[in-house]
């Protein structure tokens, strides 16, 4: 169902007075149920925005526009020109994800403008209503501008009307995205990165983000005083902002609004945001879970390096085949396997990396074709040690051999604080480079997920081959760091997860470490890890523990829960609290529900009326043990079944650091 209608502008006009008695014309943009209202208007000839929730002001006038290289002020000295409104209803469907049709539907209002100087100047600004939310974007027409143009700035400001609690980590540090979630009150946050999530002393909960990113440089937001949040775009090495030639469209500035936490996690206002898919459904770009080496090389039990304790060999893969092939998976992830694996690659920031050449030890064509005797499917790896200019002079090769040898997906790395030494990740050059990556990557029917990337802007929308990426503080601190402490995992799912699919890793069994780092442990139980599968989103999902640590009753919920589904509900949430979410399985009939705290322990009642009202299921439940926390026998899982319908309410509860998952399966 498309819709889309033209209104008259003077419609959802008003005239309104300002502070000096004058009157200025503001207009007005309602989502669809009106929920949430954009208020426009020009004060002293520079654009403000404000944005209601009911009535609930959430956003009081705030700055919008541009400073350009020389002191240029694309930000005042404006007349609207027109005002055009209308509104776009349609239900889509993904090629795979969290939900199968994504209903979207938006009341637009498009801004023109024009400066009233001799060059007069035009910037457009479109406004969109969601039910769920707000978003607005810049475009800068193609208008005759004979020099390239140089943002310096972006002035676009969020003046929050309430003060509240703050979830955010900070921007322009050395590990990217890879940090613990700060929790403090918006007038303390520094300079973070986004998404931004808020917990409003007006009750709101709210997510500031951007969505489909392309050719501009990302927004981080920073706290200049009190309740202001300002953007803050991140420049290349010469601090310029944007360099474009003729013409510019920023990403949308996104807001998401919900009256309780899951409402969040329900919205899929980043992804409605983007271009609709441009590829098709591609016979490579599948959901799976897979195996790999992975984690014995982070606790130590192998390296990356060739050596003695070298993980990527054949022998090591050969192993690893026969064991993915005997759980009846179809997919193993070696990395390592080229060379260039030196533990000098840490010291040189310029390592170089061969993409073609097998390491020492490994045989690439003689894996791949004992994984095919076997009907399991290598998964592709490149570590770019963020040395792009070795990356790209080599890229059409590698990808061309990962084609020639029959492998659908690679997984792409970017160890190291800047680009080419130089350059943000996450500056106007990353967002251009992992695009050009993705859309290079489909040319060789190549599916990718990211490590060390740009944040998700919603992009897998218009490229389904975008399957995951990092970005965020994973499961691999728990290895060698202090670890993740138990709140993070139930902030992740308020906060990165809000941008998209996140691997994160999970389904370490053994969270007591029994073979790595002394004193290093996964901070939460086992039963915790199984939930993962299901409150953590991911179209991939790597089943990271060592094979021998799977020879366990619990390990059956990891071998029957998907990752491809028809729907998703959250049914009770609070951020860095705890969370219960479930999802139906694309595939069957059957429900899948993982449900986790931080950690203090928590008995929940969940209702069961997302169950089909006609049948029964049974429930298999994988629970913390009695006196079961993070502490305490942690890896003990009560496994359990019993007959249950809709009409039914659940009792569950968790340990502290725990988790609950259960499988509904249709009888």
């Amino acid at each position: 169902m498309i819709k889309k209608l033209i209104l008259p502008a003077l419609l959802l006009s008003i005239s309104i007075g300002n502070a000096q008695g004058k009157k200025t014309k503001s207009y007005e943009l309602t989502s669809p149920e009106g929920k949430n209202k954009i208020q426009f208007q020009l004060v002293d000839s520079a654009p403000k925005y404000a944005v209601n929730h009911g009535k609930i002001q959430v956003i009081t006038p705030s700055d919008m526009g541009f400073m350009l290289k020389n002191n240029d002020d694309l930000s005042k000295n404006f007349e609207i020109i027109k005002v055009e409104n209308s509104t776009f209803d349609e239900t889509w469907e993904q090629v795979w994800g969290e939900k199968k049709k994504i209903r979207n539907h938006y009341n637009q209002m498009v801004v023109q403008l024009q400066q009233k100087n001799n060059e007069k100047r035009k910037l457009e600004i479109q406004f969109r209503a969601f039910d769920d939310g707000v978003a607005f974007r810049y475009v800068y027409p193609k208008q005759g501008t004979k020099d390239s143009i140089f943002i310096m700035d972006e002035k676009t400001t969020f003046n929050l009307k309430d003060e509240g609690k703050a979830w955010w980590i900070p921007a322009y540090k050395e590990n990217r995205y890879e940090y613990l979630y700060q929790n403090s009150s918006i007038n303390a946050i520094d300079t973070v990165h986004t998404p931004l999530t808020i917990e409003s002393k007006s009750g709101l909960k709210l997510s500031f983000h951007e969505a489909n990113l392309i050719d501009y440089a990302s927004t981080t937001l920073v706290n200049n005083t009190g309740t202001q949040l300002k953007t803050d775009l991140v420049p290349w090495a010469d601090g310029v902002k944007v360099r474009v030639k003729d013409t510019f469209t920023s990403s949308w500035r996104t807001i998401q609004i919900g009256e309780k936490s899951g409402d969040l996690i329900d919205s899929y206002l980043i992804l409605n945001l983007n271009e609709p898919n441009k590829m098709g459904n591609p016979s490579y770009v599948k959901p799976y879970k897979y195996f790999g080496i992975w984690w014995a090389m982070h606790i130590g039990k192998y390296t990356f390096w060739e050596g003695d304790k070298q993980g990527a060999t054949t022998a090591h893969a050969k192993e690893y085949i026969d064991f993915t092939a005997k759980e009846g998976l179809h997919h193993l992830l070696i990395e390592g396997w080229n060379k260039g694996w030196t533990p000098a690659w840490y010291e040189n920031k310029m390592h170089m990396f061969s993409f073609t050449q097998s390491a020492d030890n490994f045989d690439l064509e003689k894996v791949v074709e004992y994984g095919k005797e076997k009907g399991v499917e290598l998964i592709g790896y490149h570590e770019t040690g963020s040395n792009l200019i070795n990356y790209m002079k080599q890229i059409d090769a590698g990808f061309a051999l990962y084609k020639k040898l029959g492998i659908h997906t690679v997984k792409i790395g970017h160890v190291g604080s800047k680009l080419n030494m130089k350059e943000w990740h996450h500056g106007q050059f990353g967002v251009n480079y992992f695009r050009y990556v993705l859309q290079k990557a489909a040319e060789y029917d190549l599916a990718v997920f990211y490590h060390e990337p740009i944040k998700d802007t919603g992009e897998r929308r218009t490229y389904p081959n975008m399957l995951a990426r990092e970005a965020a503080r994973g499961q691999e601190y728990n290895a060698w760091s202090e670890g993740n402490p138990p709140s993070h995992v139930v902030i992740l799912p308020f906060t990165r997860m809000l941008s998209g699919p996140m691997e994160y890793t999970p389904g370490v069994l053994d969270v007591e470490i029994k073979q790595g780092y002394p004193g290093k442990r996964v901070h939460g139980t086992t039963a915790q890890q199984l939930a993962m599968y299901v409150t953590f989103y991911s179209p991939i999902q790597m089943l990271a523990d060592l094979p021998e640590n799977y020879a366990v009753p619990a390990y059956q919920f990891l071998k029957d829960v998907p990752t491809d589904w028809a729907d998703t509900k959250v049914l009770n949430a609070e951020i860095g609290e705890y969370l219960t979410t479930v999802r139906k399985d694309e595939n069957s009939e059957d429900w899948y529900l993982g449900s986790m705290t931080n950690e203090k322990s928590r008995d929940l009642e969940v209702s069961l009326s997302f169950l089909d009202s006609k049948t029964t299921y049974e429930a298999q439940i994988y629970a913390d043990a009695v006196g079961t926390d993070e502490t305490h026998n942690p890896e003990s899982v009560a496994i359990s079944k019993k007959t249950v319908k809709a009409s039914d309410v659940l009792k569950l509860h968790l340990g502290g650091a725990g988790g609950t998952a259960i499988r509904f399966k249709k009888l």
